[in-house]
């Protein structure tokens, strides 16, 4: 299965479901018989709490926030996250990460390189016991949600398997004059996220939200099926 094309993320995103499913998604209200999502809670959790607004160091609201995205921490991993050796090597290496950087923009393709802080760090949050791709990637997605993608074997299936999967995403955001960057703060804006959300995540819950219920754990053909047609 080859990633999908710029062209070919664009259709998914230019779909009429895509603002309907952000609002969903996000409600803090949903629609009586509709599902309640925890995931709108994953930025937003312990923000304003001084003890939690700590960008190089993993917190209790760090851990509570990856289980809104149904991923649970092991818990020796959290304890040594929170007061141990790996909190410590942690923090020194998002230090090394700035906060601000966005996919797709400046000099973020150099901040997601193998070998880089980011990379080490999705590494050896990896080689903990119980710890796989999804929890690491989601963990550093809390910690830097401008720079790296909550990405999940929904979400990987849906865009087609990528290799380097950050690395294939600045691409696709820079491509084209960033054309795919500014049809996501159409549907941010079109969709009224809170400022917390950020664009990555509109991707990521886009194509989460359309493929969820039609993906299969194997030989899934993802989105887009034969004849480059979306899938339902």
């Amino acid at each position: 299965m080859a990633p999908l094309s710029v062209e070919q993320v664009l259709e998914v995103l230019a779909d009429p479901r895509s603002v309907p499913d952000l609002r969903r998604y996000f409600s803090p209200d949903p629609p009586a018989g509709s599902p309640a999502f925890s995931g709108r809670r994953f930025e937003s959790l312990g923000a304003g709490c001084p003890q939690e607004d700590d960008h190089d160091r993993f917190t209790p609201a760090d851990l509570l926030a990856v289980q809104c995205l149904s991923v649970t921490v092991p818990i020796e991993v959290a304890l040594d996250l929170l007061d141990g050796e790996l909190g410590r090597q942690m923090s020194g290496l998002l230090s090394k990460i700035p906060v601000d950087v966005c996919l797709g923009t400046g000099d973020a393709r150099s901040l997601v390189e193998d070998g880089r802080e980011a990379d080490q760090a999705w590494r050896l949050l990896k080689a903990q016991d119980d710890v796989g791709w999804v929890t690491a990637g989601k963990l550093l997605a809390r910690k830097r949600r401008h720079l790296i993608p909550v990405w999940d074997h929904v979400v990987r299936c849906a865009l087609g398997r990528p290799d380097g999967a950050w690395l294939w995403l600045d691409r696709l955001l820079r491509a084209d004059e960033a054309v795919v960057l500014r049809r996501l703060e159409d549907l941010h804006r079109q969709a009224r996220l809170p400022s917390a959300v950020p664009l990555l995540r509109v991707l990521d819950v886009v194509t989460w939200m359309r493929h969820r219920d039609s993906h299969r754990p194997s030989r899934c053909s993802g989105l887009w099926r034969g004849r480059g047609q979306p899938t339902p």
